[in-house]
Order: structure tokens, then C-alpha cells, then sequence
């Protein structure tokens, strides 16, 4: 077992905050949580941007039916709506003034483009993947179904952490309200919260606004996105 080895897993957001990738930063491995049950209106079809009038939510539509039982890697794209036409004009619109916005706006196009996305998680994960490009990190994604690991709860994440040989597991703050410790204790793995404060940095539109997507981020900062939010505490 690798003492050195740490283990991050959180479900396969889209285009996430800038704490997502505080967290795979921080380990060696980070696993996409993707078979779990979906979580209808979550952070795995949508997030915040900034405009003139505040915050406003980018969402990829997905297919209704059935949603209360699918599990995330089996959730489907609701292609009758032309979202990638709506989501970069909305992003033209609200970050053509930004210092960044050729790179990154070309970036998310390529994606968006590189082929007819019918699954959400493999659409999360393409975007995932050109984010950590942008931001420089050369970090391990890994989808939990690839795995062949079946758990639930607190026991799934230890289950994870053992197929990959990993002896610690790197938690947000809010797992200590959920995370059954006295499991991990047992089953020799060091469990180690992290707390993330929302960076401040330069934005368009007025006040600052924490929590956006990392999108918001990369088009005003680029470059220098990474060093804002790595050295938090």
C-alpha cells in the first residue's frame, strides 16, 4: 500500500467552483463518483455564472424519465434543446470584456462541439478534463464505474479508496456531518478534512460574487487561476 496515496471522490459536477479543483489538487487520485443515484436540480447539470444582473444558472436539460432511479453515468442529454447554442451565447454576452475570454470561450466551444453529447457524465468529464488543461494540473480522473466496486454510503468510499491502494481520503468539511469515521478507523485509512475558502479575485460586473463556476474564474484570470485558489488554507 502506498502511504504517500491520497484519495479525492466527488461526483461528477459540471463545470464546477473553484473548490472542485482545490480538492483534486490536493490528491493523487481523483475518483468521479458516477454510480450514484442523480440528484435532480444539483450541481451535476448546472452552475452559476456572472452577468450584469448577478448570478445566473447554466444547465445542460436532461431527460425526465425515470431520473428518480437512474444512477449519473446512465443520465441522458435532452438534445431537443439546443443548450450549446444558448450556453456560449449567454457566455459571449456576459464575458466578452474579459481579459481571458478568446482562450477559454474557445476552449469550452471545442468541447461543446467535439461530438453529439448524449450523456451528461461523459460530457461533465470531457469539460473536466480541458479545465484541469487550462488550469495546468496533470491530475488522475478515474470514474467510479470503471471500478467494478459496489457499496453504499460511507463504505462505497472506503471500498474506492482500497481498489486503488490509497491509505488516506481527502474530505470537504461538510463529510463530517455523514461520514461514518469510526469505518474508515477500521479499515486503516486516515481520514483528513480540508476547508475551502472562496478566493477573491478580479470579476466583471460590480461586487464580487464567491462560488461561481471555475469558468468565471479562468476567463478574467487564465494563467494565473491556479495560483488564486491553490495556496488557500
Amino acid at each position: 500500500m502506498n502511504n504517500k496515496m491520497i484519495i479525492a471522490i466527488h461526483q461528477p459536477n459540471f463545470l464546477p467552483w473553484p473548490g472542485y479543483f482545490y480538492k483534486i489538487a490536493k490528491s493523487d487520485t481523483f475518483v468521479l463518483l458516477d454510480n450514484v443515484q442523480y440528484s435532480k436540480n444539483s450541481f451535476i447539470n448546472r452552475n452559476k455564472i456572472k452577468t450584469p444582473q448577478g448570478e445566473l444558472w447554466l444547465t445542460v436539460p436532461v431527460k425526465s424519465t425515470g431520473l428518480s432511479d437512474l444512477l449519473i453515468k446512465n443520465v441522458q442529454i435532452n438534445n431537443h434543446v439546443d443548450w450549446r447554442k444558448k450556453h456560449l451565447r449567454t457566455l459571449e454576452m456576459n464575458y466578452k470584456r474579459a481579459k481571458f475570454f478568446n482562450q477559454i470561450y474557445d476552449a469550452i466551444e471545442k468541447v461543446y462541439y467535439e461530438t453529439d453529447w448524449n450523456n451528461l457524465c461523459m460530457l461533465n468529464t470531457s469539460l473536466l478534463k480541458m479545465t484541469l488543461e487550462e488550469l495546468g494540473l496533470e491530475s488522475q480522473l478515474i470514474r467510479a464505474s470503471e471500478l467494478s466496486i459496489e457499496g453504499k454510503s460511507t463504505q462505497l468510499l472506503i471500498n474506492i479508496v482500497n481498489k486503488l491502494e490509497g491509505q488516506t481520503y481527502l474530505s470537504g468539511a461538510g463529510g463530517e456531518k455523514y461520514q461514518e469515521e469510526d469505518l474508515f478507523r477500521d479499515a486503516g485509512i486516515t481520514l483528513r478534512y480540508y476547508d475551502f475558502d472562496p478566493p477573491v479575485y478580479p470579476q466583471l460586473w460590480g461586487d464580487f460574487i464567491p462560488k461561481l463556476s471555475i469558468i468565471d474564474l479562468l476567463f478574467n484570470c487564465g494563467s494565473e487561476s491556479i495560483e488564486i485558489f491553490i495556496s488557500n488554507k
